[in-house]
This record gives structure tokens, C-alpha cells and sequence, in this order.
């Protein structure tokens, strides 16, 4: 990769960090819930789509059904 590209993942957390642990659940499952609530209050901005993208990576990653949160 020549130096002056960026790489074109995702997140560093959804690609490159270890195992899961029970803090960066908790963590994903909240930041999850406050875009929910931000997005009833604000409506759906590119920002906040691109956020909840990100986030359902992260608890598809952790096996987090989002039915049940």
C-alpha cells in the first residue's frame, strides 16, 4: 500500500482489535441505544447513519442480536 493512501476499513475496533470483552459490549450496546434515541430526536443524518453502521458491525462482531437490545 503506497504511503499516501488511507486504508479503506470500517473501524480499527471492528478490524484489527483482540478478543471481545464484557466492557467493550457494554459500551457497543450503549453507544447503540443513545444513536437510536438521537435519531428519533434528530432524524436520520448522514452522520448518524454512518455511526449506526459502524456500531451493528461491532455487535455483529460480538454476536449481540439487535432484536433483543
Amino acid at each position: 500500500m503506497p504511503a499516501n493512501k488511507r486504508p479503506r476499513r470500517l473501524n480499527y475496533a471492528v478490524n484489527k482489535k483482540g478478543p471481545k470483552t464484557w466492557w467493550k459490549v457494554v459500551k457497543a450496546v450503549s453507544h447503540y441505544q443513545k444513536l437510536q434515541q438521537r435519531i428519533k430526536f434528530e432524524w436520520e443524518t448522514k452522520w448518524l447513519v454512518n455511526a449506526v453502521k459502524i456500531v451493528t458491525v461491532k455487535l455483529k462482531k460480538y454476536q449481540i442480536n439487535l432484536n433483543k437490545i
